[in-house]
């Protein structure tokens, strides 16, 4: 908003209020190399997610398939690295710990970044388990049970949000039986990956179940590697590449929600969409307000091939959707379309887009034009009223 603009020349911005980070991570290379050995149901073990050995490596396999490396191992290398994480620019060169997934030590590196509370996704990648859906189904429940005996160690600063298959069936299942647990307030879809498209009759359950349980909804961009026959693949063009992942994953689900009336139909449901930017929404928004005067003006025609959605998308923005970002100057610029209400400050803790270990270096640095009021809100109110957390006493937010 305009008069979120503090206009006094002499004005220095002063963080000194908590911080709620609402997107970070626990990552596949960090959870516990018997996550899903020693939790899955003994039928199940043997073709399930565990760590081995190839090549030297630590990795994790399932169903004959790899998935990913495992940090546990690693003590670090002098070697050059295509990528630096939060860790390499925070001095922490022994990622055997795997601190994200260790509680304590997370809760150190918060304390080092001046951040109370960390919204926690999982990883970034879907359960490929090859078409298995038992065994896909019971690594989501395996892992979710996990993360909520993960966050009890102090529930108001980890904030889990567990994982639901791609699936309607399988989604709405899992989002029943997760709520009933009574500690996770989000759950985020694969929706990179979700089949079948949002359209389709077999999500209405699950548009539903989200109103009834109250739990909001997700949507994170998921990684997904070049193929083998992408030309970008392992060079300079492909980090480059990389970007327009951040915005095609969510661009036809994104219109779904409103094209179908899916927000209209629902509005209790709320939906946090994470690390995909906030720069290409106002755009899109402003085109589905065109399109959706464009069916009002023309409306003796389309009224009798359907219902028309009564609000404005702009309005049901306002009212349901909520975008993270990190360090944005186009967030910032764009205050006057979101208003203080719609966006969420993130870390991105450990990836290597995050701000980690210097957060709030990172938030005066870009919100120094901002108000007092409005800059709390960014990083702390607007997310302590999403995610009903107490404010905690100044001591526990003090910066190290």
């Amino acid at each position: 908003m305009t008069d979120a603009i503090h206009s006094d020349p002499n004005y220095t911005l002063t963080v000194d209020h908590p911080l709620i980070s609402c997107d970070d991570h626990l990552d596949l290379n960090v959870l516990p190399a018997d996550l899903w050995s020693s939790r899955l149901p003994e039928h199940l073990r043997e073709k399930g997610p565990r760590v081995v050995e190839q090549d030297g490596q630590l990795i994790w396999v399932c169903n004959g398939k790899q998935w990913g490396r495992w940090l546990g191992g690693d003590h670090g290398t002098d070697k050059p690295k295509p990528i630096y994480t939060a860790f390499d620019r925070g001095g922490i060169r022994d990622v055997s710990e795997r601190r994200p997934a260790n509680p304590i030590l997370r809760l150190q590196d918060m304390d080092r970044d001046g951040v109370y509370s960390h919204v926690i996704y999982g990883p970034v990648t879907s359960i490929n388990t090859e078409e298995d859906d038992e065994l896909r189904d019971a690594c989501y429940r395996v892992y979710n049970d996990w993360l909520a005996d993960f966050c009890a160690h102090d529930p108001d600063r980890l904030i889990g949000v567990p994982m639901l298959a791609e699936y309607p069936e399988a989604a709405t299942a899992e989002l029943y039986r997760v709520a009933k647990k009574g500690v996770f307030k989000q759950a985020n879809l694969q929706i990179a990956v979700a089949k079948p498209r949002l359209h389709d009759e077999r999500w209405e359950p699950f548009w539903t179940a989200l109103e009834e349980t109250g739990m909001i909804l997700s949507f994170h961009v998921v990684v997904i590697l070049p193929g083998a026959s992408d030309p970008a693949r392992g060079k300079i063009p492909g980090v480059y590449t990389h970007a327009k992942s951040f915005v095609e994953q969510f661009i036809d689900p994104f219109i779904d929600l409103f094209a179908w009336g899916i927000l209209e139909r629902h509005p209790k449901m709320k939906l946090v969409i994470a690390e995909s930017g906030v720069g290409w929404l106002p755009w899109l928004i402003e085109e589905l307000d065109y399109r959706h005067w464009r069916l009002w003006e023309a409306k003796d025609f389309w009224s009798k091939t359907g219902k028309l959605n009564e609000m404005k998308p702009s309005d049901l923005f306002k009212r349901q959707i909520y975008a993270t970002f990190q360090e944005s100057p186009t967030a910032m610029a764009l205050l006057k379309f979101y208003g203080p209400e719609n966006l969420l400050w993130a870390s991105d803790y450990p990836h290597p887009d995050s701000l980690w270990p210097n957060s709030r270096a990172a938030i005066a640095r870009q919100m120094a034009g901002l108000d007092a009021e409005t800059v709390r809100k960014l990083t702390y109110g607007n997310a302590a009223k999403l995610y009903r957390v107490a404010e905690p006493a100044a001591a526990a937010v003090a910066a190290e």
